[in-house]
């Protein structure tokens, strides 16, 4: 019987390892293509909000609830439309620098704060004069003691350098439900990396992947008879389109008004 030249038989390997590699990237199966990373510096302008107790950042359009109890702290703020993106940039972190103003806290280089909230358009009032966050203008609007970090709070409105950077969380994702066993309404919060979701779907041990909706915020909806099964969800990644799978998320007996977390399933 003829061998197979050697070179042939490498080839074969090669493809095979490729076939295996594709596979593992269309299930989605923990498949990363890059680690999120720090972007450029860009200018913008930040104010604050609320008082030193942040009291009047709880909540917010992102829907993240208690901002303390569920890991955000107070060094957040609200972004304007321009960044805000309809919600898809809940739960991304950004480096804010004082610059250009005698305001600015020379021993602080920067602050990292977290997006839980929009601050919506004044339109009553000019972009340059009271209107800060109305488009196109990129503005933050910051927790009291996020902004007392970087600045004198007597300043009002300072201008500032800001860039992207990577969220850096303790544990896995968490996953907040609302709603009942046939509309399941989800809050994801704690994500690492880019800190954003662009797609999310949900799995029971009776059904196969279901894609959930974006409803606002940080929420993702999915009309469903999901009552009685164990959940799984699959989500990509917005800017990083990482995609990655947290198994068994809630038991069968689930329930509304829990969060649920996955140790260990974040993104990069």
């Amino acid at each position: 019987m003829a061998s197979v030249p050697e070179s042939l038989t490498f080839s074969f390997l090669i493809l095979a390892v490729c076939i295996l590699a594709m596979a593992d990237k269309s299930n989605g199966a923990g498949y990363a293509p890059a680690v999120f990373k720090p972007t450029q510096w860009n200018k913008a302008f930040a104010t604050f909000y609320g008082d030193e107790s942040a009291s009047e950042t709880m909540g917010g359009a992102c829907g993240y609830g208690n901002l303390v109890q569920n890991g955000y702290g107070t060094d957040t703020a609200a972004l304007s439309s321009t960044l805000f993106h309809d919600g898809y940039a809940c739960g991304t972190c950004y480096q804010i620098m004082c610059y250009n103003t005698p305001h600015c806290f020379k021993t602080v280089p920067f602050t990292t704060i977290t997006a839980t909230n929009l601050c919506p358009p004044n339109y009553a009032k000019a972009s340059n004069a009271g209107g800060w966050c109305n488009p196109p203008r990129v503005h933050f609007d910051m927790s009291k003691p996020a902004f007392m970090k970087i600045a004198d709070w007597k300043a009002g409105i300072i201008p500032v350098m800001y860039r992207r950077v990577p969220c850096k969380t303790a544990g896995g994702l968490r996953f907040a439900f609302q709603g009942n066993s046939y509309w399941l309404l989800v809050y994801v919060m704690n994500v690492a990396g880019g800190g954003d979701i662009a797609n999310m779907w949900v799995k029971g041990s009776k059904t196969g992947w279901i894609q959930m909706s974006h409803n606002w915020g940080a929420s993702y909806q999915a009309f469903a008879n999901l009552g009685g099964q164990p959940l799984s969800f699959k989500l990509v990644s917005y800017t990083s389109k990482e995609t990655i799978i947290a198994y068994n998320v809630a038991p069968s007996n689930w329930r509304v008004g829990v969060t649920y977390q996955s140790p260990n399933v974040n993104f990069h």
